[in-house]
């Protein structure tokens, strides 16, 4: 009798933590628990593009794909500046020679070091991870839409900003077209002409409109870090570590963005042991705010006016030309991409959230989701094949189907002339109430 009561106690502690985990599951967010899953998310735009793993609508009945209009950014590259590894080495080597690191700390430094070593004179360059996933992404064009890629008339207009990395990324997507289609006639361009709507830089507007939101987000950032097991792990003198690290919260955060570049290397050096789980989720989450306030709300959208502008009036040209079958590719970066998605207004990744509710935004809105490395909105359009009735228009966000603003004529395909008109009207309300 004693055994079973144990027995049954024991179960029901079981039990008991079985319902707790759940709760505390139920309380996460869809961010988190797509973290859980897989910590590199956590690296916010530096993730890795994640090849989708759902089947694309087939086209209604009596319409065919025949233009793609594409803003894709480019592929996995090394972090851009060189102070973004030799500000931790500069530390932690101080660090070393005073006797003060643990042996984590250590390892550490030569580990930095090591990756220091390779990155040096590749700064903001296109990795072999990166060259990869256009080549992937590009391939899946010819797949996805052969009807557009794979006929002997296809028409490529691709530009990229002046940027190498975009360039190649360029040029790896389309060497999969030409792979597949050798008639295809391939334009490559690359030129300061049309870097006003390829790379739009942040007005000062757009900044000034966002100074309490970025001061949320500091505090944000500031209230929910708590860096202290992590140096602990990596200094044996608490003293020297506070004197020599003035800002314990920055330093933490550049290590991490070291560490959540290294997918774009293979092999590479994994930094994640440095972190817990919940230090890996608020280093994002703190991330997340400052990406949301910069780019994706308030003006920041508006940024994108001029590529947005570009994509109708290129539209306008190939629906006018009634015979056109091709795409237009262009390739530039993840700031442009993420207000261009806002301004689009696909799926949420436009979402209104106050100031002062900033802290939960990570229950609607993530940045990996939007601008990982190599991320892209394609809008396909398709015309009735007996040439008749209306263009419609499918939105794919990283390859994957979304939603546009306005009413669907069948999810998830809709109307042209009704969203180009809907986004005019945007476009025109703006410039009128900011001029």
């Amino acid at each position: 009798m004693i055994k079973l009561r144990i027995f049954l106690a024991i179960c029901l502690l079981g039990v008991a933590a079985i319902a707790t985990a759940s709760a505390q599951n139920a309380e996460w967010t869809e961010a988190r628990a797509e973290i859980h899953r897989d910590i590199r998310l956590s690296a916010s735009n530096l993730a890795a593009y994640r090849e989708p793993d759902a089947a694309l609508t087939p086209a209604p009945a009596g319409y065919e794909p025949f233009y793609m209009s594409l803003y894709g950014r480019h592929g996995s590259r090394w972090l851009i500046n060189k102070n973004e590894y030799t500000d931790v080495i500069d530390v932690l080597q101080r660090s070393h020679d005073a006797g003060a690191l643990t042996e984590r700390g250590e390892l550490l430094l030569q580990q930095i070091k090591e990756i220091y070593k390779v990155a040096d004179g590749r700064f903001g360059d296109l990795t072999s991870v990166g060259e990869i996933q256009l080549h992937h992404i590009g391939k899946r064009f010819t797949e996805n839409f052969p009807e557009i890629f794979c006929r002997p008339e296809t028409q490529i207009d691709a530009r990229a900003t002046i940027v190498t990395r975009c360039i190649l990324s360029m040029t790896a997507a389309c060497e999969e077209i030409a792979a597949a289609n050798p008639q295809a006639k391939i334009h490559n361009d690359v030129s300061k002409s049309f870097q006003y709507y390829l790379n739009a830089d942040r007005s000062e507007r757009a900044i000034a409109d966002n100074i309490a939101r970025k001061k949320a987000a500091a505090r944000d950032f500031n209230k929910n870090l708590h860096p202290e097991r992590f140096w602990a792990m990596l200094f044996r003198d608490p003293e020297y570590r506070d004197n020599e690290i003035k800002s314990r919260r920055q330093m933490m955060r550049k290590v991490f963005y070291i560490c959540g570049n290294q997918q774009s290397h293979e092999p590479y050096i994994s930094l994640y042991d440095l972190f817990t789980e919940e230090e890996c989720y608020e280093l994002w989450r703190g991330e997340n705010v400052n990406w949301y306030v910069e780019n994706a709300q308030g003006t920041a959208p508006f940024t994108q006016a001029a590529l947005l502008k570009n994509i109708i009036a290129t539209a306008d040209d190939v629906v006018d030309s009634r015979t056109f079958r091709g795409a237009t590719l262009r390739f530039g970066h993840d700031f442009c991409l993420m207000s261009l998605a806002a301004l689009l207004e696909l799926g949420n990744c436009y979402p209104e959230i106050p100031a002062t509710d900033i802290d939960k935004l990570d229950k609607v809105w993530a940045n990996f989701r939007i601008v990982p490395m190599a991320s892209n909105i394609q809008l396909i359009f398709y015309r009735p094949t007996n040439g008749t009735g209306d263009i419609l228009v499918k939105a794919l966000l990283n390859e994957r189907e979304t939603t546009l603003p306005t009413p669907p004529a069948q999810d998830p395909y809709y109307n042209w002339r009704n969203l180009r008109s809907y986004y005019l009207k945007k476009l025109a309300t703006y410039e009128q109430e900011n001029n």
